[in-house]
């Protein structure tokens, strides 16, 4: 497996990281072994964040005595500079360290600047010179919000979703960032779940020389196809260009990518992200969990839309989200009554 180096932090890895969002939904000993795992196989580069219940912790379990043997990401969703110090003090305290690689503002809803009032950017500064995080990151599903923060000089890296679903834009934006120097995380690199061979989502992403894949792993069976591709990587064969091209078809057009911006946005507080692309859920990722009494309950709460589009507002695809949302509840409710099969 090549190597990585993200922009100007040094910081130079395996293309082949961690992403520690699901493991929040397995115990504490199933978490410790999966990553000890993962490092075992090769991975050193371990992205999770303050929001993921306890992700944190449990990275802090796994690596404690060997902190300097790997990387670590996390993020901030904190608003405000008292929240800012609140949340870095309970990172470091749940990594077990007295430092983070790279800390992130997470999912921003605009470009964090010194001097623009928030006081954000001052913070991580603060923090980088007190020695409590090496480099200053950021993530966002938003574009053009993305675009400015590749071009302002502010950060050494950038989380950004990215994979052979994505625009030309977004590819445009990950060239962008190498040319800045600035490092690319890629997440949401199987798009939330909907892309479902790994050797295509990897030969897509091995051409970004700046960018870093997390892979989101809860599962064994799932962190071994990630820790196979360290001995031999996957080429971009013919048949895999066909495959994708396929994909890039079938998907083209008003798909929900389950980024979530839109929750905060709806008052009646539908799951929007699980729910807008539950069709493509049930037939690309079949699962019990999508056909389950707690998801029926989720699916039946699209009867409460009252179309205000509030949620189209915080779409970064500017998707028709109350029509998705229908399509996506009709054709559930044919897979219950057994008029359509998964």
């Amino acid at each position: 497996m090549r190597t990585v180096t993200l922009g100007s932090t040094g910081i130079t890895v395996p293309k082949n990281a961690f992403g520690a969002l699901p493991i929040q939904r397995v115990s504490e000993e199933d978490a410790v072994r999966i990553l000890r795992r993962a490092y075992d196989g090769g991975m050193r580069f371990f992205d999770t964040a303050r929001a993921y219940t306890d992700s944190e912790k449990k990275l802090g379990m796994a690596f404690a005595g060997m902190r300097d043997k790997v990387y670590i990401s996390s993020k901030t969703m904190a608003r405000t500079p008292e929240d800012f110090w609140k949340q870095l003090e309970e990172s470091l305290k749940m990594l077990q360290t007295d430092y983070i690689d790279i800390y992130q503002f997470h999912m921003v809803p605009q470009c964090y600047r010194p001097g623009d009032g928030t006081g954000l950017y001052e913070c991580m500064l603060e923090a980088k010179e007190k020695g409590m995080i090496r480099h200053i990151g950021v993530t966002a599903h938003l574009l053009h919000v993305a675009q400015e923060i590749a071009e302002s000089g502010l950060y050494e890296t950038l989380q950004f979703p990215l994979s052979y679903l994505s625009s030309p834009e977004d590819e445009a934006l990950a060239r962008r960032c190498a040319e800045n120097n600035m490092g690319f995380i890629v997440m949401k690199a199987l798009a939330g779940g909907l892309i479902r061979n790994a050797d295509a989502a990897m030969a897509y992403l091995l051409p970004f020389d700046n960018a870093l894949p997390i892979w989101g792993v809860q599962k064994d069976e799932e962190l071994e196809e990630w820790l196979a591709f360290m001995d031999h990587e996957p080429e971009m064969t013919d048949e895999i260009r066909a495959f994708i091209e396929q994909e890039r078809k079938e998907l083209s057009g008003s798909f929900c990518r389950g980024c979530g911006y839109c929750l905060s946005a709806c008052p009646q507080d539908i799951a929007i992200n699980n729910c807008a692309r539950m069709s493509l859920m049930l037939r690309r990722a079949p699962s019990a969990y999508w056909l389950s009494e707690p998801m029926q309950e989720k699916m039946q709460e699209i009867e409460n839309c009252i179309e205000c589009r509030a949620c189209e507002t915080q779409c970064p695809y500017h998707l028709p989200i109350p029509e998705l949302l229908r399509e996506n509840y009709d054709d559930y409710k044919k897979v219950l009554s057994g008029e359509r099969t998964v």
